[in-house]
């Protein structure tokens, strides 16, 4: 799942109660499944760590003005959405229920 994709979905949808015996229906192991997901949940994390730097690279260096308050507003509001995305956690076990994460064996 993109990052694009998360700002058009809000957190309702993804917030719901499972049924964890559901959970073990593809791999045949509920601890195979949360390791699957767990590894995905980070680099979720690790991709929307990744396009918030780049995009808050683009403000200006912080420094200690008045004038600072009001140049933020841009930075804050970026920050403000960032806050209301999904936790990778819950993003991670909406890709695996829809059958989107791609994983092997190392065997």
């Amino acid at each position: 799942m993109k990052i694009a994709d998360i700002k058009k979905n809000r957190i309702n949808e993804f917030a719901i109660t499972r049924n964890l015996k559901d959970f073990d229906k593809d791999t045949g192991n509920i601890y195979e499944t949360v390791a699957i997901m767990s590894k995905r949940a980070n680099q979720i994390a690790m991709e929307m760590k990744d396009e918030f730097h780049e995009q808050s690279m683009g403000f200006p260096v912080p420094s200690d003005s008045l004038e600072e308050i009001f140049e933020n507003k841009e930075q804050i509001e970026l920050a403000r959405d960032y806050e209301q995305f999904p936790k990778p956690v819950l993003l991670s076990i909406y890709e695996f229920e829809k059958g989107e994460t791609h994983y092997k064996h190392a065997e």
